[in-house]
């Protein structure tokens, strides 16, 4: 069928089309002309980055003989739960997000082929480790070892030895054995600086029970906290690890250990590219300890800290959501003896920087009882600093660190009904929540009949018209929101940011 001229022309446009497109891109065709917006581009093309290793082979060969492989047998403490699901236990899953919970699994409990261990009497786990040391010292996951009634590790040229645990730390999820046979052993090292998101990383293990399993990816993030525990700071990975690769090593592209792989989010226990590592550092730190001290000490500030949200910091007058904001100071701890107060938010340790109230728990954890730190702290609207001297962290868990929780504050206008707390006898001070409307800003924060309000916009409050007083006092410097301190009928006490409701 001859063409029409609508025909030549529509084809001699897509022609013309190709060209350009080809020109683009292979550069034979560039018209002679620059266009506008190609002249305001740099002169000096960016450089193209390192170009990732062609093959993993010599990084592996040179780190493999390190690599181990952990198997245990449990004692009759271990609860039966344990075989539900890779290495759960000991860890707390409840601040995990819904959509989450319930795809984070640990690994290492349970990992060899077949599935779970028979239930009663002696159960094993499997896991991963490494060597640190010529002597034998190999670093592994607390939750691999915990309850262990014998452990063996199995080295990569096929020896099974015993070793002992020589101390444990289930905040930080670390354990460090001693292979008891008296030897020289491959070891490797760990890494002398953090890596970078997007860097190249080689993950070695026993996964599934199928020692000296070698995968790659990236690091994909950094800083993920999972609410796994007080001191959650992991790397996030994507090199596929699964049941069994607990407690093993990841390696940068120098053969360094950066992290120790110990949780993974899954559907089905299985890898699906998101795993968490505990940084070198970190590991590095406690395993220091237990080596010399088989316990981890770690410093103890004394207070109840929760983050500096947007609404806290709108009604602190903050210019942005930072900083650690002080619930309470435990009468006689060295916070209270250093002058910290409630409502004092601390925004730097030895002249770093605290962005919320995790990384605050994380430096203070991190340093040793005895040491003096220097805090500085806002105090309304002036900056001060104190000299502390850390306490040691006591065994029965209180930590410088708490949630962010649930939420809110109390006047008529707010949703609230309030009556001098004396009067309803309740306490001798504060302001009595007597109802609560269910539709109003401060249910919305979680505020309940019974709670007792200590003080707004941090004065001390003992009736509802103060409340009121410090609210009005609020709206004219124009926040937004107004803080309160609030206890509940269990005694704990938090700040609670509610939103101004104007319409009253």
């Amino acid at each position: 069928m001859p063409e029409t001229r609508t025909q030549r022309r529509a084809l001699a446009s897509v022609a013309a089309a190709a060209l350009v497109t080809t020109g683009a891109i292979g550069g034979a065709y560039l018209p002679a002309a620059t266009p506008a917006y190609a002249q305001a581009l740099p002169k000096t093309p960016i450089e193209a980055p390192e170009h990732p290793p062609g093959s993993f082979a010599n990084i592996v060969d040179k780190v493999k003989p390190g690599v181990v492989s952990v198997k245990v047998k449990l004692d009759d403490t271990a609860s039966a739960d344990d075989d539900d699901g890779p290495g759960q236990s000991g860890r707390n899953m409840q601040n995990v997000p819904p959509q989450l919970r319930e795809f984070f699994r640990r690994f290492g409990q349970n990992g060899a082929p077949g599935g779970p261990q028979q239930r009663g009497g002696s159960r094993g786990a499997v896991g991963s480790g490494f060597i640190i040391s010529a002597d034998g010292y190999v670093v592994t996951n607390n939750h691999v070892v915990d309850h262990s009634k014998t452990v063996q590790v199995t080295l990569d040229d096929g020896r099974t030895l015993d070793a002992k645990v020589i101390g444990k730390d289930s905040k930080t999820d670390i354990a460090l054995l001693k292979i008891k046979e008296a030897g020289s052993y491959p070891y490797v090292q760990f890494g002398k600086g953090a890596p970078r998101v997007g860097d190249w990383v080689v993950a070695i293990g026993n996964p599934f029970g199928l020692g000296g399993t070698v995968t790659a990816g990236i690091v994909s993030a950094r800083g993920r906290d999972i609410g796994a525990g007080p001191y959650d700071d992991f790397l996030q990975i994507d090199a596929p690890i699964n049941k069994g690769n607990s407690g093993g090593p990841t390696f940068n592209v120098n053969g360094e250990v950066v992290g120790v792989n110990t949780a993974i989010a899954s559907p089905s226990g299985g890898s699906v590219g998101l795993a968490f590592a505990i940084p070198a550092e970190t590991v590095q730190a406690v395993v220091e300890q237990l080596r010399t001290d088989g316990k981890v000490a770690r410093g103890y500030l004394g207070v109840q800290v929760q983050p500096v949200t947007q609404d806290i910091a709108e009604g602190l007058g903050l210019a942005k959501p930072k900083g650690a904001l002080v619930d309470h100071a435990e009468d006689g701890t060295p916070a209270a003896k250093a002058g910290l107060k409630s409502g004092d938010v601390i925004e730097k340790v030895n002249g770093e920087p605290i962005n919320d109230a995790k990384e605050l728990s994380r430096k203070i954890a991190g340093l040793k009882p005895g040491s003096k730190v220097e805090l500085a702290y806002l105090r309304g609207s002036k900056s001060d600093t104190a000299t502390v001297t850390l306490g040691s962290l006591p065994t029965d868990g209180k930590v410088a660190s708490r949630g962010s929780g649930e939420e809110s504050n109390g006047q008529p206008r707010l949703g609230l009904s309030l009556a001098p707390a004396s009067e309803v006898g309740l306490a001798d001070q504060g302001v009595a929540v007597v109802e609560v409307d269910p539709d109003g800003p401060a249910a919305a924060k979680g505020i309940e009949q019974g709670d007792l309000i200590l003080d707004v916009g941090g004065q001390s409050v003992s009736k509802p018209s103060e409340v009121a007083a410090q609210i009005r006092s609020a709206e004219s410097a124009g926040r937004r929101a107004v803080l309160m301190r609030v206890k509940n009928g269990k005694g704990v006490t938090r700040f609670v940011a509610v939103q101004l409701n104007k319409a009253g």
